[in-house]
């Protein structure tokens, strides 16, 4: 088992509890000196947690928010650069546009890993409920967003399957908030992007459009990408109307891991491309209509159909046989809410709908063993029905005391039909065939959530305690896409129960903070072992502290602090297949004791041009690559530097670099079949843009 502190973590907690209590006492001592900056704060709007208008500080559960100045100041390439700036969020980046979540969590891997999280867009989840992928990220337009929401932890009853550990919902940004612009930026390995809005504010329209082509830093590798968002805001009569599509095409030449431990520290060797015919191929659309209604003067109607289309292509190199899978579903849904708001309480009630018709394909052409054939080793569709209703709603019990709470009840419908033969994909002679395949099927899974919070106002502190329990259906590649030994997959929703206490405010107009403890008992849980066989009932249990800092040190200089730290371990027993042994207790693999990220900003003027310089700091702490907890990946820390120069009012000039002092890292460890294997982290990187606004 891993011990609380080793003797690394502990170096490296102290250095991070030392700058955190520094940042909070040079915060204190900040009263008198600027007793003059107006202790008035702009409160933050969150939508994602009500499906409306909320003042964040008034949500009784932990959020961020990423406004519009900080995704226009980032640009990310990557979806890591900018939702590390949320406290307990890690985007762990693989190759190319590739990634995998940790929020509130270990990263996780397997099958139906993504479900753990609900990723969306404008409400509206990514990819279908039992369709999610790893990856579903890379659909979203967040260089061009207009703000990203998080919440962390089970959301509220709006959200039913996969809001589980969390939600990231990715805002569109409307004609009222964006500006006609054209921005080429030019980096390091090849790396070329433009981005391009038009906006035309007297009809509502916003269309924002960008191509990027990257060379990649491994051999045979890289990738083409193009993102599409057009939105339109209109009011007829009494009804306001959002109109959204959103348009995703990736064309990446992937490279696998590098196998080896440590390999990642030699330049030469983490360069190769192990799989240098590896390949991600995947497009998506997406479309909502959002109409809206004001009832009365305290009651509003909304309604949104919505549709997905989308399919993927790629070769599974990280595994040893290599097979190919093809995958893809369409998509037509429906949400309803009916807000009513009041003086002293607020609720919204709701029902949804979401109809999915999913398919998967997985062939192999090369010869392995017989227990992994040439040919086809699962073809299948699934037609699934979700559909839910819900009430969430709040009351003022007096001036400083305030109630939440909601519930929420759905079901989950899978009809599955097998278009190839049932059983082994194997020869009957093969001992131990790695794939098998049911015979048609129904599945059905009802699950409740619920939350219940209660507030306490101080004024410029807001301090509430929580309980809160989300859920997943399994996947239908979970249920479906059967391993060896496995003839029907008996697997029931995972639950995750949580208890939270949370405080939040803002201090003599400069400082605002929040800091959100949370204890979490997570059941039947479904996981992969260090080998990909699937695991399934399990129980885990997670704790930790998120603590979210912004100090506006005085007219220029500001600073910011988005960390956690955290304890995710196995709470059951389970011997799995090779094992060293049981690993009740021991530390879920990929669960860094605590990550976060801290920045240091000026804003000035210089010789007439207005400036804007970042130094980012971003660490990762040691943490196992084996549920065994036998191997260690020893952690890496990052420093990245912004700068934004206005030439003019119209034209400004930009300096990424990342990875500043170059150090040698691993974007991901993993352990498996044998060997340590690791996604590169890229050296030194620069990138310089202009950007050019117009009427």
């Amino acid at each position: 088992m891993k011990p609380v502190f080793n003797a690394t973590t502990t170096v490296h907690w102290h250095q991070t509890a030392a700058y955190l209590s520094l940042l909070c006492i040079l915060a204190v001592a900040s009263h008198s000196a600027h007793a003059n900056i107006a202790d008035e704060v702009i409160e933050t709007v969150v939508v994602t947690a009500t499906r409306g208008d909320s003042l964040g500080s008034e949500l009784p559960l932990s959020w961020s928010s990423i406004g519009s100045d900080a995704i226009a100041f980032t640009v990310p390439q990557h979806s890591n650069q900018l939702l590390q700036r949320a406290a307990g969020t890690w985007i762990s980046r693989n190759n190319g546009q590739e990634s995998l979540i940790s929020l509130r969590s270990p990263v996780f891997t397997g099958t139906g890993s993504c479900g753990a999280f609900l990723t969306a867009a404008d409400g509206i989840s990514l990819r279908a409920p039992g369709f999610c992928n790893v990856n579903q990220l890379f659909d979203a337009n967040l260089a061009q967003a207009g703000a990203v929401e998080i919440i962390r932890g089970p959301a509220t009853a709006i959200y039913g399957t996969n809001a589980m550990h969390g939600v990231i919902d990715i805002r569109s940004a409307s004609a009222t908030t964006s500006k006609n612009a054209l921005r080429i930026d030019v980096g390091a390995r090849d790396y070329y992007r433009a981005l391009g809005s038009v906006v035309r504010p007297e009809s509502g329209i916003a269309v924002h459009l960008q191509t990027t082509t990257y060379g990649g830093y491994q051999d045979d590798s890289g990738y083409d990408q193009q993102k599409l968002t057009l939105r339109q805001d209109l009011q007829r009569g009494n009804w306001a109307i959002t109109s959204v599509l959103d348009g995703m095409n990736i064309n990446q030449e992937t490279a696998g891991y590098v196998q080896g431990n440590l390999i990642y520290e030699d330049e030469t060797a983490s360069k190769n491309n192990p799989n240098p015919e590896a390949y991600r191929d995947a497009w998506s659309v997406r479309g909502h209509l959002s109409a809206s209604r004001v009832l009365s003067e305290t009651t509003r109607f909304t309604l949104t159909p919505y549709f997905r289309n989308n399919a993927m292509r790629f070769l599974q190199h990280y595994l040893p046989w290599q097979s190919t899978e093809e995958n893809g579903h369409k998509s037509l849904g429906l949400q309803s809410t009916l807000h009513t708001e009041h003086d002293a309480r607020g609720w919204a009630i709701g029902a949804d709908i979401d109809y999915t018709q999913g398919w998967l394909k997985e062939t192999q052409d090369q010869p392995f063993s017989p227990n992994q054939p040439v040919g086809v080793h699962y073809d299948y569709e699934v037609d699934a029905v979700v559909y839910g209703g819900f009430i969430q709603g709040h009351q003022a019990l007096n001036e400083r005391w305030r109630i939440d709470g909601g519930l929420r009840i759905e079901q989950t419908r899978y009809d599955y039909s097998n278009f190839t033969e049932d059983g082994n994909a194997c020869d009957p002679a093969a001992s131990a065939c790695r794939f098998y395949r049911p015979a048609n099927r129904t599945d059905s899974f009802t699950n409740v959530s619920g939350n219940l919070a209660i507030s306490y106002d101080l004024g410029p502190v807001r301090t509430y305690g929580r309980l809160a329990r989300g859920f997943r259906a399994p996947q239908a590649a979970e249920l479906y896409r059967l391993q060896a030994g496995q003839q029907v997959a008996d697997l029931d929703a995972e639950q995750l129960d949580s208890v939270e206490l949370g405080l939040r405010g803002t201090y003599a107009g400069t400082l605002s903070y929040g800091i959100n403890g949370y204890v979490m008992r997570k059941k039947e849980v479904i996981f992969q072992d260090r080998d990909r066989q699937n695991v399934s009932g399990a129980d885990t249990d997670h704790k930790g502290i998120e603590i979210e800092l912004a100090w506006q040190i005085n007219s220029v200089w500001y600073a910011q602090v988005a960390a956690n730290v955290a304890d995710h371990e196995y709470a059951s027993s389970i011997q799995l297949i090779g094992s060293r042994g049981d690993i009740l207790g021991n530390t879920i693999d990929t669960a860094p004791e605590h990550f976060g990220s801290a920045r240091i900003g000026a804003e000035t003027v210089i010789a007439n041009r207005f400036t804007k310089a970042e130094l980012e700091f971003v660490w990762i702490d040691d943490y196992f690559v084996d549920p065994n907890n036998a191997n260690t990946y020893e952690g890496h820390s990052l420093w990245n530097l912004r700068v934004d120069i206005s030439a003019s009012e119209t034209l400004t000039a930009s300096l990424a670099i990342t990875n500043l002092a170059n150090t040698r890292y691993a974007e991901r460890a993993d352990f498996g079949f044998g060997n340590f294997r690791y996604f590169v982290g890229e050296p030194r990187s620069a990138m310089v843009s202009l950007n050019y606004q117009f009427d």
